[in-house]
Order: structure tokens, then sequence, then C-alpha cells
């Protein structure tokens, strides 16, 4: 095949499969910003493309389950929208800090007060979460998207299978409890506590030690460097050699 034919080919396939694909990924969804961990505190942003080229995104609201309530839910504010946080009552009281609560967030709404997501154009929206919930690896918060021209478009709908839905709700996934990081700086913290208190109870000993193993570091280091030294060199004479061969057959030619 002519090599100019072949790279056209290449280019209007890999052009249709970004085409159809992009659609996919033009769906309201949440993202954490570092790690949401069961039973910690997170922040996410509730990020919202705008799918239409004729009209814009005026109003964005986000429902939270009922079933793994959230005591605390805080938008950060967003220039050109104000935001209403409606609460609903728990069929059974939620214990947060060893206090009962009978009311959880149940939807945030942002409205367009001065601003607009307009065509070719997204917003993100930061909340501030917790007490994130134990019992779950996810949590599902469907989503309403309204536009100017009066189009509403519910992203609300669970995946099922592997194939995503056409409105796929937003999934906010959890991470497990182990994973959080004030855990990693504690184990960790632990060994070097350990590592202290052994050089003390050794102490000149411990200091000899450590200057051998210097010694024997700077021995390693210096072996290392010798070995590619030398490959090198055996590389650049092969190369010479080379080199020699070819230019003698052009000269007996």
């Amino acid at each position: 095949m002519n090599p100019s034919r072949f790279v056209l080919a290449a280019g209007t396939a890999a052009a249709s499969v970004l085409l159809l694909s992009g659609p996919a990924f033009a769906h309201v969804g949440v993202q954490p910003v570092g790690q949401a961990a069961q039973g910690g505190y997170a922040t996410v942003n509730v990020k919202v493309p705008n799918e239409r080229d004729n009209a814009s995104t005026v109003k964005v609201e986000v429902n939270f389950p009922l079933d793994h309530p959230l005591a605390s839910v805080m938008p950060q504010p967003v220039p050109g929208w104000k935001v209403e946080v409606t609460k609903s009552d728990l069929d059974k009281p939620l214990t947060l800090h060893g206090k009962q609560i009978s009311q959880a967030v149940s939807k945030v709404t942002w409205t367009a007060d001065g601003s607009k997501i307009g065509p070719g154009q997204f917003q993100q929206f930061p909340l501030s979460l917790g007490q994130l919930p134990e019992d779950t690896d996810q949590l599902v918060l469907k989503a309403i998207q309204t536009y100017d021209n009066k189009e509403v478009v519910r992203w609300i709908e669970e995946q099922k299978g592997t194939e995503e839905p056409q409105n796929p709700a937003p999934v906010l996934k959890l991470s497990p409890a182990g994973e959080d990081h004030h855990g990693a700086a504690a184990t960790s913290a632990a060994p070097s506590a350990s590592v202290s208190a052994s050089a003390d109870a050794k102490g000149a000993e411990g200091a000899s030690g450590d200057h051998a193993g210097t010694e024997t570091a700077a021995a390693s280091s210096t072996d290392t460097t010798a070995r590619v030294l030398g490959g090198a060199g055996i590389v650049v004479g092969i190369a010479g050699v080379a080199f020699g061969i070819l230019a003698g057959r052009r000269r007996s030619a």
C-alpha cells in the first residue's frame, strides 16, 4: 500500500473512533479530590459538561441516597451560581461523633445567577462530604441538568452490567477504610521509632556499623561504574570495527 494512503486511512479511522466515542464521556460525573475512604471525609467535584450546541446549562441538581445518609454536605461557593442545600428526615437516626442526627442532606441544587455553562464548556461544583458510609463501596448521586431552552436531562440510570447506560448516574467510588492516608502515616512512623531505639541500644557499635556500610556502598558504586564504562568501551570498539570493515568494502568497490 502507498505510504501516504496508509497514513490517510489510519487518520480517518482514528478520527472516526474519537467521533463515535466522544459523547460517551460527556455526562455529569463526580470526582474525588484525593481519596474518598469509607468512614472518612472527602472533597469532591461535581463535573457538569454542556452537551448542547444551541443551549446553555442553567441548573444542576444532585440527589444523595438516604439509605447511606451523609450528615454533612457543604458546597463551596461558585461565582455566578446560587446554591441550595435540602435536608430530609431519616427513618433511622444517624449517629455521628456520639450525637443522634435525625436529618441528612438529600439534595444540592445550583441555579445560574449571572453565569451559565455554555456550549463546549463545563463547570465544576466542589462539595465537602462526610462522614462517608462504611457499609458500601460507592454512592450513586443521581443528577438532573436543566438548559435555558427548558430541556431537562436526567442522569439517573444505574449501570447493571458492563454496558454503560445512555444517561448514567454519577457514581462516587469509596476506597477501603484501611487505605486512608492517616493510617498509612501511622504505619510508616512505627518502623522509624523501632530503628531509633535499636540505634540507641547499640551506641558506638551502631556508629561503626554505619561507617562500614558506607564503605561497602561506596565500593559497590565504584564497581558498578567500572562495569558500565567497560561495557561502553566494548560497544564503541565493536562499532569502530564495523565502520572499518564497511569503509574497506567501499574502497575495494
